[in-house]
């Protein structure tokens, strides 16, 4: 997702959601991948929910896991960073840092190691990732939700969706009301887990994971 992790920052770069849509579905037809298994979490979902429904791409396999889909989305912090950008960009580095950092541990209810947690933190610490972590909020726009959510009965292959129960950002309820809208899905949540099941319960994840892509089509 350009503007994010190591990929280039500018000033001028829009890193809305669909904008992240094409760019999925142009890197797919760059990379020649034809009906691939897509794993998504949180932006990924709106992301490649898009590239599916609007720009064409067929997947082979879809995991939907604790995604931004569907509208209200954004913690309260979320929504209010992003109504008064301007206030946050003059932060000395030493408080945006705690910023970010306390803006990652609210999305999780289990710690993770020190390793992962710097790797989330440190994109953002540079000038362009200090630029690029407060514009995403300023860009957010539930229109771009909104113009697929009509949609999700209309996924063209097979859907899992996993939820951590305890997700601070994004409610258990909302991954349920994601499912009514796909009810072809199979669903499954992860006791005790917040956003980031990947980090919180490696394993576990691994496990559900493992569980749905060698399933067999007939199954």
């Amino acid at each position: 997702m350009p503007g994010y992790g190591r990929s280039d920052k500018n000033a001028e770069q829009r890193t809305s959601l669909d904008v992240q849509g094409n760019i999925f579905a142009e890197m797919l037809s760059h990379w020649g991948l034809v009906r691939p298994i897509v794993v998504a979490h949180d932006m990924g979902g709106a992301t490649t929910l898009r590239a599916h429904l609007l720009h064409g791409c067929e997947f082979d396999r879809y995991v939907l896991m604790n995604v931004v889909a569907m509208r209200p989305w954004g913690s309260e912090f979320f929504d209010h960073l992003g109504r008064h950008v301007d206030a946050f960009l003059g932060l000395p580095p030493h408080i945006h840092r705690a910023v970010v950092e306390a803006y990652i541990k609210g999305a999780m209810v289990n710690k993770i190691t020190s390793r992962d947690f710097e790797k989330l933190v440190e994109p953002w610490l540079c000038e362009d990732g200090r630029q690029s972590f407060y514009r995403q909020f300023a860009q957010a726009d539930e229109k771009y939700t909104a113009e697929v959510e009509p949609m999700f009965g209309d996924i063209r292959c097979r859907v899992e969706i996993i939820w951590g129960e305890d997700d601070p950002w994004i409610p258990l309820e909302r991954g349920k009301a994601l499912h009514a809208l796909i009810p072809q899905a199979s669903f499954e949540t992860l006791p005790g887990v917040g956003h980031l099941p990947q980090l919180e319960a490696p394993e576990l994840m691994l496990e559900r994971l493992n569980a749905f892509l060698s399933r067999r089509a007939e199954d």
